[in-house]
């Protein structure tokens, strides 16, 4: 690893995007080249185009240098700096009681630690804090309040390392608490504590695109999958000791950000949903997870629209489907998902998401590739989506970063890990003429 915090490019970010309606309809439908700090966003499933509307493209993207001078760029009064580079896969991040800043190294097979040296610095200290694993992902720590564990989800189970406050390498072995479904087309698994640190989620995601070459599935649960999607494309829970298996909620076939929302007690999942059915059909989405709700993958999306690749399977289930809360323009392919609790930024961001959009390849039309912030109102999501952090896309066929996850530090700056770049990139808030936060609305 090099230059840990030694490239501090801070930057005013680009020009404020004036206030404007969201785009909305066809309007809200469009590539890299219409995004812009600012730029909002409403998708309704009345907007959804029909199955094969277009030709389903294989479009992946091309990686490019990123210069010195290729910086994300965020609204006026925010900042950009590199944080750390020369990382491997930087994909999950999450943040301590005391302020350390976890991160998965997926294709190292490695847990790191960043250690901030006072407020806005970079990190003074990094320090392996566990290897050997196989594509480690989420990380979660417990109890929350004095955490004595961090736990690590791998592609087919969940450990547990000992931990105490402040600790730069695990005090002792994995303990393998949980067995997952592995294999298959997807392979990340986030995890999240309930508020009252009871109950342990796992999300899993299915093996399949949209279940093909499956043989059958489970009457027992309310969209349950079998075969070899036995147990998939759902959220499951445990126990902190990895006992009670259960399952939360089916039919989401890739709920690759978890988390739990602060203000409501409330479990979301940032979802990447199924190819092949054209460049603007089905929306990834971000939702609240009900208990026993059923998300629609792989018979219907995004309520009871028909996926015609299983068309007549399962009528029994039309009428059942959850519809998610937050619509994204299909294969942005969001990822992680956070919400800022901070006092940093301005009082309008507080208890709203952010998510990372990893940006997807069956798009004719390149799209993704950014952070996006999801208003709250009383904390319940408002539809839209805003544009927060772009420019990673080099041109049509290339691009030199690709947003993985988000979090929130002790100083209230989000971080954002980018596994194209192998960097980690901080936002924060630098004012506008000195104004104090409290007082941008």
């Amino acid at each position: 690893m090099r230059g840990l915090g030694v490239l501090a490019i801070i930057v005013g970010a680009g020009a404020a995007f004036a206030a404007e309606a969201p785009r909305t309809g066809s309007a809200a439908y469009g590539d890299w080249r219409t995004d812009a700090p600012g730029v909002s966003r409403l998708i309704t499933p009345a907007d959804l185009p029909p199955p094969f509307a277009t030709l389903s493209a294989g479009n992946p993207s091309q990686r490019a240098a990123r210069k010195p001078t290729d910086i994300p760029k965020a609204l006026d009064g925010f900042s950009v700096d590199l944080f750390a580079e020369g990382l491997s896969d930087p994909r999950v991040v999450r943040i301590a009681t005391n302020g350390d800043i976890f991160v998965a190294e997926s294709g190292a097979g490695r847990v790191r630690i960043f250690r901030p040296d006072g407020v806005g610095a970079p990190p003074a200290q990094a320090a392996v804090f566990a290897e050997g694993l196989e594509q480690p992902f989420g990380i979660a720590f417990y109890p929350s309040a004095d955490p004595h564990w961090v736990y690590v989800a791998t592609p087919g189970s969940v450990v547990r390392y000992p931990y105490r406050s402040g600790d730069l390498k695990a005090m002792g072995p994995a303990e393998a608490i949980a067995e997952l479904p592995s294999g298959g087309s997807h392979w990340t698994r986030d995890l999240a504590f309930s508020p009252d640190d009871r109950t342990l989620f796992v999300s899993v995601g299915s093996a399949t695109n949209d279940a093909e070459g499956v043989r059958a599935f489970a009457a027992r649960l309310l969209g349950g999958s079998w075969d070899k999607e036995r147990d998939r494309a759902d959220v499951l829970a445990f126990d902190p000791d990895g006992n009670h298996r259960r399952v939360v909620a089916t039919g989401i076939r890739n709920c690759s950000g978890l988390t739990v929302q602060p203000a409501t007690g409330a479990l979301w999942c940032a979802v990447n949903e199924r190819d092949g059915l054209g460049d603007d059909l089905p929306p990834d989405y971000a939702t609240r997870v009900v208990d026993g709700a059923f998300y629609g993958w792989p018979w219907y999306y995004i309520g009871a629209n028909q996926d015609p690749r299983h068309k007549g399977e399962r009528p029994d289930l039309a009428g059942r489907v959850t519809v998610p809360d937050v619509l994204f323009q299909p294969h942005s392919a969001p990822l992680g998902i956070t919400f800022y609790e901070g006092d940093a930024f301005p009082a309008a961001y507080k208890g709203d998401a952010f998510v990372a959009f990893h940006g997807s390849w069956n798009r004719a039309k390149r799209t993704g590739y950014k952070v996006v912030r999801l208003p709250m109102k009383d904390g319940k999501p408002a539809g839209v989506y805003e544009d927060f952090l772009v420019g990673f896309v080099a041109n049509d066929e290339s691009v030199w970063g690709r947003p993985v996850d988000v979090a929130v530090t002790k100083d209230g700056a989000l971080l954002v890990t980018d596994d194209g770049g192998g960097v980690i990139w901080r936002v924060r808030w630098t004012g506008n003429a000195g104004t104090p936060p409290a007082a941008q609305n």
